[in-house]
């Protein structure tokens, strides 16, 4: 039996509703097996149930042909509700006209729980807004909770991590190493030490490059050179003209390859944060990859922590990936002052976090310019296996425990 994962159990409550259920992610980070989950469910329950895969020629030319070719595959006793589950909706030519037509005539009748794969894709396709007729479900890799679940480590990853043992803290450790290194993408977290990198590379150039397809992307390998330079240069500030210079595109080029690499679910580009705009840094943002793999991929680079020399940017990524379970993009911000002063994180403009490799390396002087201007904000510290509770006045976490 697949394990189930958190948005599994989120999307449960949402199975009675009438709204159409959209679930958008990357590429094999699990949307199909959330939907078998939900689907199994609802058989338990003894529902009318129907599963659906657009990469199946003849039904997508079927359902491309008219919405009510459903009524074809499949047949409906419409005084019931019928649970269609719909795979890689995004194959459709029109996606919202689809699910528009089939929730405004079939109301009651059926209930559309559908997956797309790229939501850069969905977006073009999607003229019509759908609102009030959708409820969108995000799918990530794995987060590291559900990494230790896949890890069968249930008592682990149910445990508070504040409250943990010597020896729990000791396991966390090291397979929070594994995490940072390999990332949360299903199939690589259950595959060997020995498989992990070729899986990632399939990954890479295998789905990576159905979303370069789908995006009508011409120059491929621009779009990976572009890839690499970002894993190289993590946290730091995006510059769509110079990156244009670089390799050697127009500006226009450079931004719609960052649109499809984030609606793709790949890089996350953070805004900075800021009160008053004329001391404080730009327009600019920061990139982030979604998933440590992948990224560590890109760099060609799979040491351990121990032996990398960009240990500080891996644990920045690393800790911008754990607040991302907390706290939605929009409500994580950067902060950077004209003259370079900076803040890792902060979090609705409420608690802000320093990334520390070693705690010790924190100080507080660095930081008066921050805490002068914004008392109201908190500030805490994260690093990698913390040896005391505080440093001064500022908390110090493990950067699982966030």
């Amino acid at each position: 039996m697949s394990i189930i994962r958190e948005i599994t159990k989120k999307a449960e409550k949402y199975l009675k509703d009438p709204e159409i259920m959209l679930f958008i992610g990357a590429r094999q980070a699990g949307k199909t097996t959330i939907l078998k989950q939900l689907k199994d469910i609802l058989i338990g329950e003894k529902k009318q149930v129907y599963f659906l895969n657009l990469e199946d020629l003849d039904y997508l030319d079927l359902l491309n042909k008219s919405p009510k070719n459903l009524l074809k595959i499949f047949t409906l006793d419409l005084n019931v509700t019928n649970y269609i589950f719909i795979d890689e909706i995004q194959y459709l030519k029109n996606p919202s006209n689809f699910l528009k037509y089939l929730y405004d005539e079939y109301s009651g009748g059926i209930k559309l729980i559908v997956s797309g794969s790229s939501a850069f894709y969905l977006d073009k396709k999607f003229k019509d807004s759908l609102a009030g007729r959708k409820k969108i479900f995000y799918v990530r890799t794995l987060s590291f909770r559900e990494f230790l679940l896949f890890k069968n480590e249930e008592n682990l990853a149910k445990s508070d991590f504040a409250l943990s043992s010597l020896s729990e803290k000791e396991a966390l450790s090291l397979y929070f190493r594994e995490y940072i290194i390999y990332g949360g993408y299903p199939r690589v977290v259950l595959s060997s030490l020995v498989e992990k990198e070729d899986v990632l590379r399939e990954i890479a150039f295998s789905y990576i490059k159905k979303d370069i397809f789908e995006a009508n992307i011409k120059q491929e390998e621009v779009f990976y050179r572009l890839f690499k330079i970002f894993a190289s240069q993590i946290g730091s500030l995006v510059n769509s003209s110079e990156l244009a210079t670089t390799l050697g595109v127009s500006k226009t080029t450079i931004d719609n390859y960052l649109y499809v690499m984030q609606k793709s679910f790949h890089i996350i580009l953070l805004k900075p944060f800021f009160r008053n705009i004329r001391k404080e840094i730009t327009k600019m943002p920061k990139v982030y990859f979604l998933d440590m793999g992948l990224r560590n991929f890109f760099m060609n680079n799979f040491k351990s922590f121990e032996e990398r020399e960009d240990k500080g940017s891996l644990l920045e990524n690393a800790t911008l990936c754990q607040l991302l379970e907390k706290y939605n993009e929009d409500s994580i911000r950067f902060w950077r002052t004209i003259q370079k002063n900076e803040i890792d994180f902060i979090t609705k403009e409420k608690n802000a976090f320093e990334v520390k490799v070693s705690e010790d390396k924190f100080n507080e002087k660095n930081y008066k310019i921050f805490l002068k201007s914004y008392p109201d904000i908190d500030l805490s510290i994260i690093t990698m296996d913390k040896e005391k509770e505080k440093s001064g006045h500022y908390k110090i976490f493990d950067v699982w425990e966030i």
